[in-house]
């Protein structure tokens, strides 16, 4: 397998709209389209051939890494033969059954806008904020990534400040608008070695805004709330689902005798969770997002300082004119309106039981009240 092999594959992945590029051994190329995947019609890969293909796009010091640890990550850039930029990838490569493999996600240079995203509009009204916290949430592959993106791009295009990004790896690249853009990339060998001393560095860098690409151990958590109380507009991710369990993550990841002191900096720091979905339409071609949304107005901010965070459900549903909404209310409004399955919406709902009873179906499974994790490719619906 040559440069202009894994060329090719990467042409065929932005032709097709995929979002990712799947290198097996035992398995020929294969995209997801539309949240499915898709096999090339092309041979199935035998170990040399993904090997090469991981030689021909990784640079040495991650290949020193895979050698080391078993697996790397990093972006990259993939131009045309003119130089001119078409899309960055982020590669995953790791060895599996003793053999390499390489996941590779294609992150579009165009930064989509917030209508076009569908994010609630308060969104940038948020964005203008001095100081705060303000938490995308979901699984991975939930579009997180993006919807930080165009958050970033509209401060840039609007304001001028001084945001600083942490990620691992960098993913969009900014160029500096009405803002000046810091990216750091987290990693030995990269700019930073972790998120916590990134973050701890920042708040020397005269920076307005931060971006943390993911608030994954204590100590990054711990940066990232006193990042925002001390006057800055923090953007973080967490792997979660829901607004409540998001909040409750946070506190729970801190001792029992930090915890009080942890939820009154909450209650005064954290602006608003997105908790957000990809769902395959059922229209056309592509995926929608379907979003929970949590504005912290003084009554929610009351419920994290007083630990009953089980009541925010029911303060987002009452919440709408505050632009709140629960996810499986936006999962029925996109079924509603014709753009997704009944069988996807209730894959995907916090409650897929009074979901699928909402929209008038039978669930042929048991009911999993308030799961807190969303289940994948359940079906049976009638």
């Amino acid at each position: 397998m040559s440069q202009m092999h894994i060329d090719r594959l990467l042409e065929t992945t932005i032709k097709r709209d995929a979002s990712d590029l799947h290198l097996r051994v035992g398995r020929p190329p294969v995209l997801r389209i539309s949240g499915h995947l898709r096999d090339l019609a092309t041979k199935s890969l035998d170990p040399e051939d993904t090997m090469a293909l991981m030689k021909a796009i990784t640079p040495d010091r991650c290949q020193q890494e895979l050698q080391e640890t078993g697996s790397t990550d990093f972006g990259f850039a993939f131009t045309s033969a003119d130089g001119s930029a078409k899309a960055r990838f982020r590669v995953a490569a790791f060895r599996q059954k003793g053999t390499m493999a390489m996941v590779l996600r294609k992150i579009p240079y165009k930064l989509l806008t917030f209508d076009q995203l569908g994010l609630p509009k308060i969104c940038a009204e948020l964005c203008r904020r001095p100081r705060g916290l303000f938490l995308v949430t979901g699984p991975t592959g939930s579009g997180k990534t993006t919807s930080l993106a165009s958050m970033v791009n509209y401060i840039n295009e609007n304001f001028d400040r001084h945001i600083i990004t942490v990620e691992d790896p960098v993913e969009y690249y900014h160029d500096h608008k009405k803002s000046i853009i810091s990216q750091r990339e987290v990693g030995e060998g990269n700019d930073v070695p972790t998120f916590a001393e990134a973050l701890r560095r920042a708040l020397r860098q005269d920076p307005d805004v931060i971006l943390v690409g993911e608030m994954r151990d204590l100590e990054t958590i711990s940066a990232a709330i006193r990042a925002a109380e001390t006057g800055h507009l923090v953007f973080g991710t967490l792997h979660t689902t829901g607004c409540q369990g998001t909040i409750n993550r946070v506190i729970d990841a801190f001792s029992a005798d930090q915890q009080e002191q942890i939820r009154v900096q909450l209650s005064t720091t954290l602006l608003a969770v997105i908790s957000q979905a990809l769902v395959p339409r059922c229209d056309q071609d592509g995926v929608v997002a379907a979003y929970e949304f949590l504005v912290v107005t003084p009554a929610i901010a009351n419920l994290i300082r007083e630990n009953k965070t089980f009541r925010i459900d029911a303060f987002i549903q009452t919440g709408r004119k505050f632009g709140m909404q629960l996810l499986d209310d936006k999962l029925l409004e996109l079924f509603q309106a014709g753009k997704i399955s009944a069988e996807d919406a209730v894959d995907r709902a916090r409650n897929p039981a009074d979901l699928a009873e909402r929209m008038g179906k039978k669930l042929d499974r048991p009911d999993t009240e308030k799961d807190t994790t969303p289940p994948t490719g359940t079906r049976g619906l009638k």
